[in-house]
């Protein structure tokens, strides 16, 4: 049974210290999400900026989650 792939498809219930890590980067990212928004025109790119920020918020989330 290969150990990696157990880990990345259980779930990880989060325990009070990691809830105030997710919470602390959630409000860098969403900082940064309303940066983009003032700062840039809509486009598609400032679409796809925002999309790529929601998907490192979800990765960090992960590597907190699993590790």
């Amino acid at each position: 049974m290969n150990q990696q792939i157990e880990n990345n498809f259980k779930y990880h219930a989060p325990s009070e210290e990691k809830v105030k890590v997710y919470n602390g980067l959630r409000e860098h990212f969403k900082h940064m999400a309303q940066i983009i928004d003032r700062r840039c025109p809509d486009s598609r790119e400032k679409s796809l900026a925002l999309t790529k920020l929601e998907e490192s918020m979800m990765w960090a989330n992960a590597s907190i989650a699993r590790n």
